[in-house]
């Protein structure tokens, strides 16, 4: 009925519902108030001021004076920010790695440049919102039937996106947003790029491909709506330049490639209080994995390990990646100020009625998903990650904001923990999504992958639920589709972060 998740925690959790006035076991009392599952009762008295522990962790302190067996969330529970000590790389435990000739494969499309795809896409890329229209009726000619004589084309896909004008250039907004449309560019899961622009923007097409480095070419082409004759003129010219890539794009063909070529953008969203109890740490079993076979684990969603950085600076490889964490994390400080975000305390509704009461509590969990593998870099937002193992991406919490930055990263993958039931999917890396309680996923299984509430249900560990989780990264690698590429979730979650102000 009631989890202790360590020792010196001084609340419990809920595992179902407990009602005012019913015997809590091992407490020699009642609970002094209706509690729901996944939530928080004091396990002791807690006097005013002193602080509220969970995973031995600090989550606040007590804004009145608590007896054992109350309900403890937001009425009761204030948010209290503290020093923390770094302690860089004070848990860096060396990587066992699988012998090469042993590690796990799966089925992927080998690129040129020896990078690996776990779908083969043909992208379509808007510099400017003026051009979105445009490459979103480009795409929408390609149904299934137009396609069926490319069965190795997973589909034609459009971004659209809502800037790329009416910003400040030069700018971090104007580099970071170019760094994203290059990362979909040049990313492993496209076998074919259009960029199409209007062509009076500021994000000029010729300059986005020179300042990116990217090459044009049969499967890297640029369009200009102002010099093609406009709207009609483009998408009927857009047509005939999918329609040349295509059989080149259906002449690549999955092949036998090593697990060392996945990598993963983990997320978490419509979290609950089960989250860092199940669906978080077994995904960060399965990373522990991933990495001793050579992959790469993305952890991002910097306003989401507010409170719990330490976990992750005691475990960077040197003091200077563990800094420039903690550089970034001040950043936050100075771009939320003032601001009733997530970053300074308060966290989203769905997460409240979760049973998370704070931004320190929610980042317990959302920090778990990294596994226990040292930190081996930081990046910024959509830039290239280079560096195998487990690695640290900045960007914003919003689910779709921090995908779009992972993938443009490099992620062929997307792994989504939920509590509440997030109804997300991603191109051209496909989204599993991991629920961390049974009943969530019974009532949501056109849209959940994975049930990670088993461990709840004491049906499986949390190993054996990682080695799960980490044989269907393998299979959905290999192209098996997920219940959000079933539904056709995808066209609609390119959202790049925006910085900067518009004019």
């Amino acid at each position: 009925m009631l989890i202790r998740l360590h020792a010196s925690d001084n609340v419990l959790i809920a595992k179902s519902q407990v009602a005012i006035g019913q015997e809590l076991p091992g407490l020699s009392a009642r609970a002094r108030a209706q509690i729901p599952a996944g939530h928080k009762v004091a396990a002791s008295p807690i006097a005013k001021g002193q602080p509220v522990r969970k995973y031995n962790a600090v989550i606040g302190v007590a804004a009145r004076d608590i007896e054992t067996g109350d309900y403890v969330h937001t009425h009761n529970l204030a948010f209290v920010d503290f020093d923390r000590d770094p302690g860089f790389g004070l848990d860096v435990r060396p990587v066992t790695y699988v012998p090469e000739a042993e590690r796990a494969t799966f089925q992927g499309y080998v690129r040129e440049d020896g990078r690996v795809g776990t779908r083969n896409f043909i992208g379509l890329i808007s510099s400017v919102n003026c051009s979105a229209t445009a490459i979103s009726r480009i795409a929408a000619y390609f149904t299934p039937e137009r396609l069926k004589d490319f069965p190795n084309v997973d589909g034609v896909a459009a971004f659209p996106q809502t800037t790329g004008c009416g910003m400040s250039s030069p700018s971090p907004h104007f580099d970071l947003l170019r760094r994203t449309l290059a990362g979909y560019a040049r990313h492993p899961n496209m076998a074919g790029v259009l960029i199409v622009g209007l062509g009076c923007e500021r994000n000029q097409v010729a300059d986005l491909v020179d300042s990116q480095g990217l090459e044009s070419g049969r499967l890297m082409r640029t369009m200009v709506m102002q010099d093609v004759g406009g709207t009609q003129a483009t998408i009927d010219a857009g047509i005939r330049a999918v329609e040349e890539m295509l059989p080149i794009a259906n002449a690549y063909q999955r092949q036998t490639v090593p697990a060392s070529h996945i990598s993963i953008g983990l997320q978490c969203g419509g979290s609950d209080g089960f989250s860092g109890i199940t669906a978080n740490p077994a995904l960060g079993a399965a990373m522990d994995i991933l990495v001793s076979h050579g992959g790469t684990a993305i952890l991002s969603e910097t306003p989401e390990i507010h409170g719990v950085e330490y976990m992750l600076t005691r475990r960077a490889v040197s003091p200077e990646i563990g800094q420039k964490l903690l550089d970034q994390l001040t950043w936050w400080a100075e771009y939320t100020r003032g601001h009733n975000g997530q970053f300074n305390g308060v966290v989203g509704p769905g997460n409240q009625a979760g049973g998370l009461a704070n931004i320190f509590e929610k980042s317990l969990g959302s920090a778990m998903k990294g596994g226990t593998t040292p930190l081996q870099g930081v990046y910024a937002y959509a830039e290239p990650i280079t560096q195998k193992g487990f690695v640290f991406m900045d960007s914003p919490g919003y689910d779709p904001v921090a995908a779009t930055g992972q993938i443009a990263s490099g992620a062929n993958l997307i792994c989504f923990t939920t509590g509440r039931g997030s109804m997300f999917g991603s191109k051209p890396a496909p989204t599993i999504k991991l629920a961390s309680n049974t009943p969530m996923f019974e009532r949501l299984r056109q849209d959940m992958d994975i049930n990670c509430g088993a461990i709840l249900d004491g049906e499986v560990n949390l190993p054996e639920m990682g080695q799960r989780i980490f044989d269907a990264i393998l299979k959905h690698a290999s192209g098996e589709l997920t219940k959000s590429e079933l539904l056709g979730l995808g066209d609609h979650e390119f959202v790049p972060w925006h910085l900067g102000i518009v004019s």
